[in-house]
């Protein structure tokens, strides 16, 4: 497995490796590292501490028991928002996966970019074809995919330097008080679940920024925008749990019990801001909230 990123931030190479690569195990990567497969700035590095620098070039060359293999095309509908030769923005639907992993290589957003466009950079791998950023499975909208390398590159700098701004709509739980404000914590792996991430104490895990302004209130719940100044694992969704407002139909870091039959969380990525990497064009696209969304909205009472 190849892919080259940009470090967000500055830490030890295995924290940041791990915050990348959250299917792998820090020993997994640890191995990885010391087997000479991690790269910065184009140097081999050996040392699971080697300091990293944000903006650093990190490139790693994975090899494990069971590799992937490389994503098969498939006739997937996509919703396809814009489309030129250089990038293309999709609308994501709810239960549709980024990118394959292990056990799960078919039915994602990357099998339907290999069938729906005639290019998709491999800076990311083969599992990873045109995979910029990425949202979570049962989290719907908005995506940029790069159509060549140069793109993908130019993309990933502009996410890592928070020029590409990613705003979500959410429904959450509860009368959100505060009109508008930031949340910023260090988000990092729940150490009572190693599947889940929490709001940790500082300087133990990554830093993590979320503006936020409410849009309406009901009874019972709020309409929330959510601005991403970083871009952390299920960044909103541990925030607005951690600040007493958990998502609708979010049963991981939610209430157990849910209100409504959702098969998924109330989050929607609505609004995508980035500059062109080819014309260096500011662009912004918009996608409107599903219909599931829609629908849980229309049965409440506004306050």
């Amino acid at each position: 497995m190849k892919e080259t990123f940009i470090a967000e931030n500055s830490g030890r190479l295995d924290s940041v490796l791990s915050e990348q690569f959250e299917d792998k195990t820090r020993s997994q990567i640890k191995t990885q590292i010391e087997k000479g497969r991690v790269f910065v700035n184009d140097i081999c590095v050996t040392k699971s501490g080697k300091a990293v620098k944000a903006g650093d070039a990190i490139l790693v060359d994975f090899e494990f028991e069971e590799p992937l293999e490389n994503v098969e095309p498939e006739d997937i509908p996509l919703d396809i928002v814009f489309e030129d030769e250089h990038i293309a923005v999709v609308n994501k639907p709810r239960g549709m996966t980024v990118h394959p992993a292990a056990g799960n290589l078919h039915h994602t957003l990357a099998n339907a970019i290999l069938f729906h466009f005639d290019s998709a950079s491999d800076v990311g791998g083969g599992i990873r074809p045109g995979i910029v950023h990425r949202i979570d499975k049962d989290t719907t909208g908005l995506l940029v995919v790069a159509k060549n390398n140069a793109s993908h590159v130019n993309l990933a700098e502009q996410i890592a330097k928070h020029s590409a701004r990613r705003t979500y709509v959410a429904l959450v739980e509860g009368n959100w008080k505060q009109d508008k404000g930031t949340i910023e914590t260090d988000i990092g792996r729940d150490k009572r679940d190693r599947k889940k991430m929490a709001v940790v104490p500082d300087g133990t895990g990554k830093r993590a920024i979320t503006h936020f302004c409410v849009l309406k209130r009901f009874e019972g719940f709020s309409l929330v925008e959510f601005v991403l100044e970083t871009g952390r694992t299920h960044q909103i969704r541990v925030h607005a749990a951690h600040f007493g407002h958990p998502i609708v139909g979010d049963e991981v870091y939610g209430f157990k019990k849910q209100k409504f039959a959702l098969s998924g969380q109330l989050l929607h990525a609505t609004k995508l801001v980035l500059v062109h990497p080819q014309t260096n064009e500011k662009m912004e696209f918009f996608a409107p909230i599903p219909d599931d969304f829609a629908r849980v909205l229309k049965k409440l009472k506004p306050i």
